[in-house]
């Protein structure tokens, strides 16, 4: 086999998992990962919950559901292998009222429909058997969902493209793409690097960096900032495992949950409010550059036409923690704003459509030899590696086209 060389931007999870794929199928390829940050992981794959789905909120047939289950079993794997963090600490989603128990149902068939493993309905006093604290009225119970450490993972499999020869190269943003006979140049750091074919894993900057491919304007990152509350220490053993909300189906969030880390400690969110800037962690952080551009999009208007009471409700429990831990509450009673004190926040990449439409499944995009990456929200670390073996595969096909 002819040695190549294939470029990778972005070393969040998905990009580095990506870069370990290509090393282990085609063994003497370079691999040359262009991260912008000082760190691999420094963006959402370093600021999410640590959750490992099994599968039960994705539409059967959807790339969401058959990346996720299959990405399970080699993200266990891999941790194993590893000695990596991962803990089946079970979830429970629970149908605090009545009218939810419809949406519960549906989403059972669902899961069972995506081979989601030890899937259970449960009883209200079942219920408290496995969460003695909980509230609700029934719930599902899906016990081999675990928690990991994802930015430990990411690390780990940037140790693996080195190991085989590969470079990741940090404080190396990408500014220019050039297509030349043969290959792409990417401009980065001042010099111009000659690879074979590109792969964009850009996360939050993924439709700005594909415009420098020529890739299709649409669909557009919107960011939106999830912001947590921490259960204070003496207060963590009221929670033993996840316990999640019957989520809305108009929505890709899952709404505020509880979430034990595998450091002890017990996240309670997140929200999901608009982030005023595409890396704005903080209510404060805002991007006149990043606001222009959503403005003049007309998807942000029609999102905002449809959902804006939604968005007013989230931003409430953004600036009041008790409003915040209003709806936390009715999940485990008697939890308020005495028990935690504010956590971290991550930064969501959720891509919106022209007609306003949040983006839900996976969305990948090919044009020759560069191949974009425009859509991989949760459960995409959870997927990584089987998002990596689908991308591989769209890298070495002839077409162009989108996955």
């Amino acid at each position: 086999m002819a040695e190549e060389t294939i470029g990778i931007v972005g070393a969040g999870i998905l990009g580095l998992a990506t870069g370990r794929e290509i090393a282990l199928r085609r063994p003497g390829t370079r691999v040359v990962v262009f991260e912008k940050e000082d760190r691999v992981a420094a963006h959402q794959t370093g600021h999410n919950s640590g959750v490992v789905h099994a599968g039960i909120y994705y539409p059967p047939g959807s790339l969401k559901a058959g990346l996720c289950v299959r990405g399970v079993s080699l993200l266990r794997e891999y941790c194993q292998e590893r000695h990596l963090p991962y803990e089946e600490v079970g979830k429970l989603v629970v149908a605090v009222r009545e009218d939810e128990l419809g949406r519960m149902e549906s989403l059972f068939e669902r899961a069972r429909n995506n081979h989601v493993p030890d899937l259970r309905r449960i009883s209200k006093d079942e219920i408290r058997e496995i969460e003695p604290h909980a509230g609700g009225v029934a719930a599902l119970h899906s016990p081999r969902t675990a928690i990991t450490d994802y930015p430990a993972v990411a690390r780990q499999f940037a140790e693996d493209v080195e190991s085989s020869g590969g470079e990741v190269r940090l404080g190396s943003p990408v500014t220019g793409l050039t297509e030349v006979p043969g290959g792409i140049e990417v401009a980065s750091r001042g010099e111009r690097v000659r690879v074979d074919r590109l792969i964009l894993c850009a996360g939050l900057q993924s439709d700005s960096v594909a415009a420098l491919a020529h890739d299709t304007r649409e669909p557009r990152i919107v960011p939106f900032r999830g912001e947590y509350m921490l259960l204070k220490p003496d207060r963590t053993g009221l929670v033993r495992g996840l316990i999640y909300p019957v989520p809305d189906p108009r929505y890709p969030f899952l709404g505020v949950h509880f979430t034990p880390r595998v450091d002890g400690s017990v996240e309670v969110g997140p929200n999901a409010v608009l982030a005023l800037a595409k890396e704005g962690y903080r209510l404060s952080d805002v991007s006149v550059r990043d606001l222009a551009r959503l403005a003049a999009y007309p998807g942000i208007w029609k999102m905002a036409a449809q959902h804006w009471r939604t968005g007013v409700k989230e931003y409430r429990g953004a600036l009041s923690v008790a409003a915040f831990m209003r709806d936390a509450g009715e999940y485990v009673p008697g939890v308020g704003t005495a028990d935690v004190v504010r956590g971290g926040a991550g930064v969501r990449a959720q891509a919106l459509d022209r007609d306003g439409s949040l983006v839900d499944d996976f969305r990948i995009h090919r044009m020759g030899r560069v191949t974009a990456v425009r859509n991989a929200p949760s459960p995409a670390a959870t997927a990584s590696m089987a998002i990596a073996e689908h991308i591989c595969d769209a890298v070495f096909a002839s077409a162009g086209g989108s996955l």
